[in-house]
């Protein structure tokens, strides 16, 4: 198992168990996770984890109206959303360094 691997399934646990108990420092984990997730995505891949870090973002809320788990599958869904966001901020700063100097 490669590291990019290991960092994407912590991100991914911390999100979940971030939903349920308070972690300190749990976004930084998750960011951080999402940025070395972010060195392994392929070129062919970018697009898609940009999309899905905004998409995240901005549909986790629609889920807080469902009753009794909306709180829990809206903070899951964010926190998700804070390790794709992780991949694509170094995506896209990748990509401005290698235009700037290419």
């Amino acid at each position: 198992m490669s590291i990019y691997k290991l960092a994407a399934i912590i991100g991914i646990l911390i999100a979940l168990v971030a939903a349920f108990v308070s972690i300190p420092y749990a976004v930084t984990l998750m960011t951080v996770a999402g940025v070395i997730v972010g060195v392994s995505v392929l070129a062919e891949h970018q697009v898609r984890v940009i999309v899905s870090a905004v998409a995240l973002t901005a549909l986790a809320a629609s889920f807080s109206e469902l009753p009794a788990v909306g709180t829990y599958v809206t903070s899951i869904i964010a926190n998700v959303g804070h390790v794709a966001a992780g991949a694509a901020l170094f995506i896209i700063l990748r990509n401005v360094v290698t235009r700037l100097t290419n």
